[in-house]
């Protein structure tokens, strides 16, 4: 784990919005300027997807982000990368110290298939991707989902190569922090999740805060 205070204050800010559990949040990143995302009560997964803003063709990408750092776990200095090898933002602060790149986001299809039956109606991370991206454009839709980053979720890989949900190593007021290279877009869905311990089978609140 590599821990980085940052050293910006939030009194400072140009932005900041409280996402509730559950919700989702679409929003400009410029470039230059600095996202934070704060866990406020502890043990909340924030899945999240990144475009290129003027091209959402161009996304973040899990295998070009692993291929370049040489590992699995994002933390700071990890630099997020697109499809098409560009640098869309490089996380500089992390005082969670490892996120999840593999997990992916959970859907109603997942619970049924991981859980049981009667957990399909149970709202999920891919329906608040696909209303975020509605509201964004008309013309985006389940399509422009792709890998997502599980900002605070700890999804350990057995040595056999499984992935394994477990707790979470987050606490009430840890955050990760990150600086575009480009203008990007981010969605985040703040994970609804009930079924596995990456909430604490308790979805609670984010921040996000956004400094020029």
């Amino acid at each position: 784990m590599n821990l980085t205070e940052s050293t910006l204050s939030p009194e400072t800010a140009t932005y900041r919005e409280v996402i509730p559990a559950g919700d989702y949040w679409i929003h400009t990143i410029k470039q230059g300027q600095t996202l934070r995302i704060l866990d406020l009560e502890g043990n909340q997964a924030a899945d999240t997807l990144f475009y290129d803003a003027a091209d959402f063709e161009n996304r973040y990408s899990a295998a070009d982000t692993i291929r370049q750092q040489g590992g699995l776990y994002l933390t700071t200095g990890t630099k997020l990368m697109s499809s098409q090898g560009d640098v869309l933002l490089t996380i500089t602060a992390d005082t969670c110290g490892r996120h999840d790149t593999l997990g992916g986001a959970c859907s109603r299809e997942s619970n049924t298939m991981r859980y049981a039956h009667d957990k399909e109606p149970m709202h999920a991370c891919r329906d608040s991707f696909i209303r975020g991206l509605q509201d964004w454009g008309a013309d985006f839709d389940k399509r422009d989902i792709t890998c997502n980053i599980n900002f605070f979720m700890n999804v350990p890989v057995t040595p056999e190569g499984k992935l394994t949900f477990e707790d979470g190593i987050s606490a009430a007021g840890r955050y990760v922090e990150m600086v575009a290279a480009r203008d990007v877009v981010c969605l985040i869905s703040n994970c609804p999740q009930l079924n596995n311990p990456c909430n604490g089978y308790n979805p609670t609140p984010v921040e996000v805060i956004i400094w020029d």
